[in-house]
């Protein structure tokens, strides 16, 4: 997502209640939405504002570290869906987000997805025990489906992104074409994937704590 991208209404409101959650106490928060809706962005900025008011309080934990790697996919014949709900490792988050929550060690190392690489690479970020808010951004987190809904016990607040499907398709398009594809390869990959897989998180999350609806002026 661009880096100057807007941050929807309500935003600021959002910030005040993670700055409001206990000192001392680890929390964590998810926000969800579709592919393109600007998760990556808002978790970033948020932390950056909790760290400003308050420094090393939040972290960011991207559910993309959790991708299977292209070798699995491609065994599983499902690498033209990576990115759909079954093409993640979610037992392997959902104990990591157990083992966050306990935060019984002095740090914790995360994945993190290398998107020039196309690979997650292990153990690439450390999260100290110090740091009380973890914010965990992903498109699945609120799902209702197995294996999803393992996740929902583990947060404390919960986010949710509305984004009209137009501005989606758009912001897609332009990541793709950021990426190096030709107009028709990014408008394919948007129409064949990423498209899909916002409908199913747009049907199948539960009904979130916070709704930022994020509107078309705001891209």
């Amino acid at each position: 997502m661009a880096p100057d991208l807007e941050l929807p209404e309500g935003t600021e409101e959002l910030l005040d209640r993670l700055s409001a959650l206990p000192v001392g106490k680890r929390s964590l928060v998810a926000i969800a939405g579709a592919p393109g809706s600007g998760k990556s962005t808002i978790a970033d900025a948020l932390a950056v504002r909790l760290n400003q008011r308050d420094a090393n309080r939040a972290a960011v934990l991207p559910m993309d570290g959790y991708h299977f790697d292209d070798k699995i996919l491609v065994a599983m014949g499902r690498l033209s869906r990576k990115g759909a709900p079954d093409t993640f490792d979610v037992g392997g988050l959902v104990q990591m987000l157990r083992r966050l929550k306990a935060n019984t060690e002095d740090a914790v190392a995360v994945p993190v997805f290398d998107r020039e690489l196309e690979i997650s690479r292990g153990a690439a970020r450390l999260i100290p025990q110090t740091t009380d808010i973890i914010i965990v951004e992903g498109n699945y987190l609120l799902s209702r489906e197995r294996p999803w809904s393992a996740l929902g016990s583990s947060f404390d607040l919960s986010v949710f992104l509305c984004v009209p499907e137009a501005m989606l398709r758009a912001r897609l398009v332009e990541r793709w074409l950021s990426h190096g594809h030709t107009e028709c390869e990014a408008a394919e990959r948007a129409e064949r994937n990423d498209l899909p897989n916002g409908r199913y998180v747009r049907e199948k999350s539960a009904d979130a704590d916070v709704i930022l609806n994020v509107a078309e002026s705001a891209d």
